[in-house]
């Protein structure tokens, strides 16, 4: 079906091809204009083999084709609306919504006073008063937390272990209606043990908050609230996905919980209040992109609020209700955003004022990865020189082991890619015909990844 498809793409049978990702690689035979819908998503640049950026490559057939692009989006990516500020591409704003609909108020719930006044529930009495209104009326609501399963760990009260996965270097995830452990990296489960494996206390509690300890506790508070959740436990095929969705759209259910899965595309009229959970866990990520991406995914889940002939309101849970992203996501003010967060960039020599080159050595040894990691760090460290390039590593990447293979990282960073990319290319020659790479071990290149995990 594929093969047909592309066949009547190149015999220029079709005049529009709508497609995902790798439809910019379509064989269209007189191509007149390419539109990248929600160009800042993370999902347009691909990390298998071969690697490659849909936007970058869509602007390389726009160039050859001689033909315009549009990037369209609400939150565009840093990279691109810089370009814009620059000159180099034409920047139009649509200041309004559709119909001239208002945007919708978003308020902030300080989750210390919660805490400071006895309150320890996932929801914050701000939040509460706001779904009991909406059930009472009845209009929907949407909660948002971007972690699954009913508590991120599994913890010992008595000397601090944590339950981790045997294949991974991560806590595994508690699902209290399967009494069991899973790893999301992975699939690795296992059932609750009795006793801690370390000290044989008893005393394991869950800690940090998913999707289904929301569910448990809103129903808790709201027994007769009609609640589904829509994350990738209860959505494993397609047809899951439509049936959940279709029941919101009838309004059979007053509240849809969900991760990142209900932040974009949805239309839902009846929806009239949105809540964020914890804006915090994406925020403190360990990413130079972390603000960047909060302020897009706040924003984008804030606007499935008021699209119906009702005005919206939104609730952002957090525990920094003064940081500068929060407010900017309050005020719908891109702009404010952006206007800190390039100085941050410039200020650290981040993209778009450099540009990251990431060296990953992975293999089933530790230690072979620990050594080609330091072959290639000394070989490109005597051929640097004085070239305009810092280099961090090599070091266990964050994420150290998945399904039993370790990875270490070399990050470089400088502002001319093709000198980098020359000085790795003639590093890895060497330290490869040399015979310094330990046997067993792969060596993956990603140039401005978008996940430094």
């Amino acid at each position: 079906e594929r093969l047909a498809t592309l066949d009547r793409i190149r015999a220029g049978q079709v005049a529009v091809v709508v497609g995902t990702r790798s439809a910019v690689f379509a064989p269209v035979p007189k191509l007149g204009l390419i539109i990248l819908d929600e160009e800042h998503e993370t999902s347009y640049q691909q990390e298998a083999v071969p690697k490659y950026h849909a936007r970058e490559v869509a602007m390389a057939r726009a160039f050859i084709n001689k033909v315009p692009v549009i990037l369209g989006s609400a939150t565009p990516s840093l990279e691109s609306y810089y370009q814009a500020r620059q000159g180099k591409q034409k920047l139009l704003v649509m200041g309004e919504r559709v119909e001239q609909r208002p945007l919708p108020q978003v308020l902030v719930a300080d989750l210390r006073a919660e805490l400071k006044e006895g309150n320890a529930s996932v929801f914050s009495r701000l939040l509460q008063d706001k779904l009991r209104e909406r059930l009472e009326q009845g209009e929907q609501a949407i909660l948002f937390l971007n972690r699954r399963g009913y508590a991120s760990l599994l913890h010992c009260r008595d000397c601090g272990q944590v339950i981790k996965c045997a294949r991974c270097d991560v806590s595994l995830t508690y699902y209290a209606k399967q009494h069991c452990l899973k790893c999301h990296y992975c699939g690795y489960t296992r059932a609750v043990p009795p006793a801690c494996p370390a000290c044989h206390s008893p005393r394991l509690r869950p800690l940090g908050g998913g999707t289904e300890k929301v569910e448990q506790e809103l129903l808790h508070l709201f027994p007769g609230a009609r609640a589904i959740r829509l994350d990738s436990d209860t959505v494993r095929r397609k047809s899951d996905y439509y049936r959940l969705w279709e029941i919101f759209a009838k309004q059979e259910a007053d509240i849809m919980i969900g991760t990142q899965m209900v932040a974009k595309g949805l239309d839902f009229p009846g929806v009239t209040l949105v809540g964020v959970i914890l804006a915090d866990q994406m925020l403190n990520f360990p990413d130079f992109r972390a603000r960047e991406r909060t302020f897009q995914l706040l924003t984008q889940v804030a606007g499935r609020a008021g699209r119906g002939s009702r005005p919206g309101e939104v609730v952002i849970q957090t525990y920094a209700p003064g940081d500068a992203t929060i407010q900017a996501v309050v005020r719908h003010s891109y702009r404010e955003f952006f206007a800190k967060e390039i100085k941050l960039r410039e200020l650290l020599h981040y993209p778009p004022f450099s540009h990251i080159l990431r060296i990953l050595v992975l293999g089933p040894d530790e230690e072979k990865c620990e050594t080609g990691g330091k072959e290639i760090g000394q070989q490109i460290n005597y051929y640097r020189g004085t070239a305009e390039v810092t280099v961090f590593g090599p070091t266990p990447a964050p994420l150290a082991k998945i399904n039993n293979v370790y990875r270490w990282q070399l990050l470089l960073k400088g502002p001319d890619l093709k000198k980098m990319r020359q000085l790795v290319g003639s590093a890895l020659r060497d330290v490869a015909q040399g015979g310094r790479l330990p046997r067993g071990i792969r060596v993956s290149l990603d140039i401005d990844p978008l996940g430094m995990l």
